[in-house]
């Protein structure tokens, strides 16, 4: 989205982030938080510091980024119909994310996983968010925390952006995604079975916003190459143009879209630029 000034008519909350939404309908649909007005503000004053450095021809390569990173298979039983997914999926699924972010320079060091059987925890909105994850999360907030649920409601899945906070607090707790179990490569979730699910939600995590984020106008995500976009796409509708007054046709391969995982193809350059300003401010050295 072209970046230009905008006065914001959010009304910030305490702390980054409003709780994750519970959007209804079928297909893609991703529960993560509305960003507010600081967080906005933030990306905001990263993509002017990003110009800026641009302008000056500030061009240096990113050094190869690292993330630790942790399963969690929460299930109903272990049947697979209940969430509980095998190894070899987890190795695709890991596949699938260091294929999508290895042209940025993030590679995921898989460091373990966890399996629990508990029906309660197992169906996301039954209040055992912060439970499930005081018990099961690993490492810093560095280290990226994946949760597969059995039950997701209406979401494919959700994650919490990068934000100012304290080990042991609430916000440090509640840090990663949560994915329904059934996106991971191999499972049932028809067009969204590629492991995509993740790669959507992990951009979250490194600060990315909906390619959609504002519509055609205002600074949109914030990103400076990702067209303007009016509303999220469904399926791969080549030569989607919602925003016909602004340059370019709508990134719907861009996996901030909510296109299905065989259209999914990219981040773009400023895009990966966003996740090192985020990573190396809020979780590179916590």
């Amino acid at each position: 989205m072209r970046f230009t000034p905008l006065a914001l008519a959010i009304t910030a909350a305490s702390g980054a982030l409003a709780v994750p939404s519970r959007p209804s309908g079928r297909g893609f649909n991703c529960g993560a938080p509305e960003p507010h007005a600081e967080h906005i503000r933030i990306s905001q004053k990263f993509a002017a510091e990003e110009a800026e450095r641009a302008a000056a021809g500030d061009f240096s390569i990113q050094a190869a980024t690292t993330v630790d990173t942790y399963f969690h298979i929460v299930a109903s039983s272990t049947a697979l119909s209940d969430g509980y997914v095998t190894d070899a999926m987890l190795t695709a699924q890991l596949e699938a994310m260091n294929n999508a972010y290895a042209p940025h320079n993030i590679q995921f060091a898989h460091k373990g996983t966890t399996r629990t059987i508990n029906a309660n925890w197992a169906a996301d909105g039954n209040g055992y968010e912060m439970t499930m994850k005081r018990a099961l999360r690993k490492g810093t907030y560095r280290t990226l925390n994946l949760y597969f649920l059995k039950d997701m409601g209406d979401n494919l899945g959700y994650c919490y952006f990068p934000e100012s906070a304290k080990a042991g607090s609430t916000t440090y707790i509640r840090d990663g995604c949560t994915i329904l179990y059934s996106t991971v490569p191999g499972g049932s979730a028809t067009n969204y079975n590629l492991g995509h699910t993740v790669t959507h939600e992990v951009g979250h995590w490194f600060g990315l916003y909906h390619t959609f984020q504002g519509g055609c106008t205002g600074s949109g995500d914030s990103v400076s190459d990702t067209p303007a976009q009016a509303s999220a796409s469904s399926g791969c509708p080549v030569g989607r143009d919602s925003c016909p007054s602004q340059a370019g046709l709508d990134p719907i391969h861009n996996y901030m879209d909510y296109s299905y995982d065989s259209c999914y193809e990219e981040f773009t350059a400023g895009q990966q630029t966003r996740m090192m300003s985020f990573f190396n401010t809020y979780r590179a050295n916590n």
